[in-house]
């Protein structure tokens, strides 16, 4: 399935039913007075969310949603139905702007959440609610209103408890895939990962957490170089980064130029806690990697791991400090949701 992180959705409401003009003609009641009903509520566009989506593919190539018009009311004080609701399934960590505002609408992460994108217009009042000592034979009704009717930005931002961040080509895809059951592209070339990933890492019976992995970024790309900073929204929900680091290549300063890409992006994510994991320690000699993880430690007062994401070394220590840091900043998950 092609994954779609961004739609823009016209969302229209139904129109409420107008109110109906009528008089009560029986056989045995010659003059029962004015019987017009209601006319209904317009339908509302409701979205909900649904566990198993992973993609706004389908508003995409589907931005039309219009809910159905309340219907208008009849005689014998019958009030006309009410136009039904369109529910829309969204998947987990959908957020949604007015496009004309900039307003956030929504914000939906848990499964099963809900919420009222456009309001279904109300019904007009039929001529019975007129009726006083004075007007006996009211020919007064009021029509329904429209419902509200505006487009929308939709984003989707990957629920993740931990994010792996890092330059191109440096092992983030296999550093998914040795901890996760989450099968990523892995190829030996910069900008494998196009796409976002996101796995389940289990790290003991009763304790687990998810991981996203984000497409690589280079020097500039929250100028648009390479494949720019789009993918880092994908980050404000996580609570823990992991900075993956190539040791082959010059660690610090690939640390120094990703750290500044996320900073430009939202400098509150580089005050999140965070540690670094020193990959294809296979590759160096024990001594190099050693005085090169004490450096990086000192520099930057993370603490570091050294690993082989393509061996599965290391990937036990790891996936415990991430999980110990997401357990002891349980308190701040709460403000990363939003």
């Amino acid at each position: 399935m092609r994954f779609i992180d961004e739609a823009r959705v016209y969302a229209q409401a139904g129109r409420g039913g107008d109110g109906a003009i009528a008089f009560l003609r029986e056989k045995y009641r010659p003059f029962g007075g004015p019987a017009g009903g209601d006319g209904g509520r317009g339908g509302s566009v409701i979205f909900e969310v649904e566990e198993g989506l992973s993609t706004l593919l389908d508003f995409k190539y589907a931005p039309r949603l219009i809910a159905r018009d309340g219907e208008p009311g009849r005689g014998k004080q019958q009030y006309g139905h009410q136009g039904g609701d369109l529910v829309a399934r969204v998947p987990p960590g959908t957020v949604v702007f007015d496009e004309e505002t900039g307003a956030q609408l929504a914000d939906l992460v848990l499964p099963g959440a809900t919420a009222v994108i456009a309001q279904g217009g109300p019904g007009g009042l039929g001529n019975l609610h007129f009726v006083s000592s004075t007007r006996r034979t009211p020919r007064i009704a009021t029509p329904g209103t429209a419902g509200e009717r505006r487009w929308i930005r939709m984003e989707l931002r990957l629920v993740a408890e931990a994010g792996l961040v890092g330059l191109p080509n440096a092992g983030k895809s296999t550093l998914l895939a040795g901890l996760s059951a989450a099968r990523p592209k892995i190829a030996p070339y910069p900008f494998t990962t196009l796409t976002p990933n996101l796995g389940r890492v289990r790290v003991s019976e009763n304790a687990a957490f998810s991981l996203a992995d984000i497409p690589g970024l280079i020097e500039g790309a929250h100028q648009g170089h390479g494949l720019g900073i789009r993918f880092l929204k994908h980050l404000k929900r996580t609570r823990v980064l992991v900075y993956v680091l190539d040791l082959t290549g010059t660690p610090m300063q690939d640390f120094a130029i990703v750290r500044a890409e996320v900073a430009a992006f939202d400098p509150a994510m580089v005050q999140r806690p965070a540690l670094v994991a020193l990959n294809k320690l296979d590759l160096i000699a024990p001594a190099p990697v050693t005085e090169t993880a004490r450096e990086i430690q000192a520099q930057t007062g993370l603490e570091v791991f050294p690993i082989s994401a393509a061996q599965r070394i290391g990937l036990t220590p790891l996936a415990a400090a991430i999980a110990d840091r997401l357990l002891a900043n349980a308190a701040v998950a709460d403000a990363c949701l939003s």
